[in-house]
């Protein structure tokens, strides 16, 4: 069990890195070196050449498009300035490359003649912007899953953030006063919740099918009660309810353990999505929208202070039908692993020692020691009976000190 907890972040994909960026920019590098190498001279008027005619092939294609949106007004933009539209046609940064790549040709001078630059130029543009309207100059599957990710445009990231704000943000913080209640009321199951059990456990299927009853998944999984119902005003509803189930959990001793399961809901959406041929969602997309959608809410619920220590997100994986208890196996080992470590064991108080007294060494008036050695003792009050002393040297004891020592003994 151990084992399949640790598989688990096997099965969450990483978000992608920037290793694309470095590979063509340090390919970018050596192949100008080596140009630089072979025709020094020439060497910066063909980066020039080679920019400008990179440049200027999507700056005609999002002229293209720029007629598009110029042309069927609608109500996209709803009044907003031409810029906004230069920039979401993708006009502003090539425009800028060509400027500068032109200037750098026409100060270093051009190594071919103006005529064949001027037909090798357009060329390429018109013929960039048709293979980008034929579809064959498109961007791949994972450059679109990359742009999806990094501007959390998935479906996933919608869910997750639905499932939070309008759910576990409400509900979280109530949950510990709402089992404290169920055990109040419920004397004789109390010892049966662990310190790691008095939280939400979030069940998230990765193939997104979800079992109203539990039951029906694991027979070792049995429905117990009800935890108080929440009540909150919400959208124009009052008192709306929230509720929790508390189910019995058996190990395969037949030994019971409580905790507040649940699916996460959001998973039914996808799964419908993936069952409606209108959608164009497949089991390949739902499957990399649940393993996103738990990446999501992991990241999400570790930054929320009110959520904290409160849930437990537990990934189910598809790759168990030979196991019928799989689903309590995994329940029961994320309890096991709370228990065991994200608790610590404290050690037993051991008993208050009284220090030793030290030969030759007085005790105060309330029972310390004097001395340095008494300050690892219990705090004590203790009344001076010497004059005040100097730190200069030794003081001499005068007739003055030893009466009043006299009269207070």
């Amino acid at each position: 069990m151990m084992q399949s907890l640790r598989s688990q972040s096997e099965l969450v994909p990483d978000p992608r890195g920037s290793l694309p960026k470095l590979c063509a920019l340090g390919v970018a590098v050596v192949s100008v070196v080596v140009v630089a190498m072979l025709m020094p001279e020439m060497v910066v008027s063909w980066v020039s050449m080679a920019t400008l005619l990179l440049s200027l092939c999507p700056l005609v294609h999002g002229i293209f498009l720029f007629v598009e949106e110029v042309v069927n007004q609608n109500n996209r933009y709803r009044g907003r300035s031409v810029l906004v539209r230069l920039c979401n046609c993708g006009l502003v940064r090539p425009l800028l490359s060509v400027v500068l790549s032109g200037l750098v040709l026409n100060l270093s001078g051009s190594p071919l003649p103006l005529s064949h630059l001027c037909v090798l130029l357009w060329l390429c543009s018109v013929l960039y912007a048709a293979l980008r309207s034929l579809g064959v100059l498109v961007a791949s599957e994972v450059e679109l899953s990359d742009i999806c990710e990094t501007r959390r445009m998935n479906v996933a990231h919608g869910l997750a953030w639905s499932f939070y704000l309008g759910y576990l943000q409400l509900v979280l913080p109530r949950l510990e006063d709402a089992i404290s209640a169920f055990c109040a009321s419920h004397q004789s199951t109390a010892h049966l919740w662990s310190r790691g059990s008095k939280r939400l456990f979030i069940l998230i299927p990765i193939n997104a099918n979800i079992s109203h009853k539990l039951e029906d998944e694991d027979e070792r999984v049995q429905f117990c009660e009800s935890l108080p119902n929440s009540q909150l005003d919400r959208g124009g509803v009052r008192g709306r309810v929230y509720k929790h189930s508390v189910y019995k959990v058996y190990n395969h001793k037949g030994q019971a353990h409580y905790c507040v399961l649940e699916y996460a809901t959001p998973l039914l959406t996808l799964h419908s999505m993936s069952q409606d041929s209108s959608a164009a969602f497949g089991e390949p997309q739902r499957r990399e929208q649940v393993l996103l959608f738990f990446r999501t809410l992991t990241d999400i619920l570790q930054r929320s202070l009110e959520c904290r220590n409160r849930y437990t997100l537990v990934l189910l994986n598809d790759e168990h039908k030979g196991d019928p208890h799989y689903l309590s196996k995994c329940i029961l080992g994320h309890l096991q692993q709370q228990n065991t470590e994200e608790y610590a064991i404290l050690p037993h108080p051991q008993p208050e020692q009284t220090p030793p007294t030290i030969p030759g060494q007085q005790r105060g008036a309330w029972g310390g020691h004097q001395g340095h050695e008494g300050l690892m003792s219990d705090p004590s009050l203790m009344f001076s009976v010497d004059s005040p002393r100097t730190l200069r040297g030794p003081v001499e004891t005068t007739d003055y000190s030893k009466s009043r020592h006299n009269g207070h003994s």
